[in-house]
């Protein structure tokens, strides 16, 4: 699997579904992002596995890359070959689990997070929150100057999440991201082959 670098990443949330979660996965599925990145940090191991299988299964039917979260295990259980780590858990993955996978993904939220997640294996990461966002309420965006300084820190491709809307688009890629995540406006929008769309174009 190979994230597209010109692309955003969906980031699930199924609390902000309106509808049915799995129904509103086929619709991003469908509309093709770089990738899917299922983040349900509630569920339990189990409860998680069972969700992760069902979103796999759709991934997969529409060829859209699926990005497990948190659970290495499950993701080997499952062979999928992409993970998304916080950090402190991605310190603790031995070189022989880290090993399983060829996307490997971690959060990052400084230079220096941005310089050990390369060093310990990522092949990409997300930096963040460039902007206000309600998802961070009362925390201020570290901004596009941030984000320009994590992407020159390091030679893979780096996300920008937070407050990312498509008229974003344009100036998060001259800050040198490859793209960015989104979370809530995949989870509600009316339209989702528009909303992503609307990236792709900008």
């Amino acid at each position: 699997m190979i994230i597209c670098m010109s692309d955003i990443l969906c980031v699930t949330n199924r609390k902000l579904c309106e509808e049915d979660f799995l129904a509103r996965i086929c619709k991003i599925a469908s509309a093709h992002p770089a990738g899917i990145v299922l983040r349900e940090k509630d569920l339990s191991e189990n409860e998680y596995k069972k969700l992760a299988a069902a979103v796999l299964a759709i991934c997969q039917k529409h060829g859209t890359p699926c990005i497990l979260h948190n659970f290495a295990d499950i993701a080997a259980e499952l062979n999928c070959n992409a993970l998304h780590l916080p950090l402190p858990v991605l310190r603790g993955l031995s070189d022989k689990k880290k090993a399983r996978f060829t996307v490997l993904g971690a959060s990052c939220h400084s230079v220096e997070d941005a310089v050990e997640a390369q060093r310990i294996g990522c092949t990409y990461i997300t930096a963040g929150h460039i902007f206000d966002t309600d998802c961070k309420r009362g925390l201020p965006g570290r901004g596009l100057g941030f984000l320009e300084m994590v992407c020159r820190s390091v030679s893979i491709p780096v996300y920008a999440i937070g407050g990312i809307r498509a008229a974003d688009t344009l100036k998060i890629r001259q800050a040198g991201a490859a793209g960015a995540c989104v979370m809530s406006g995949a989870m509600v929008c009316d339209n989702v082959q528009k909303y992503i769309s609307g990236f792709k174009e900008t």
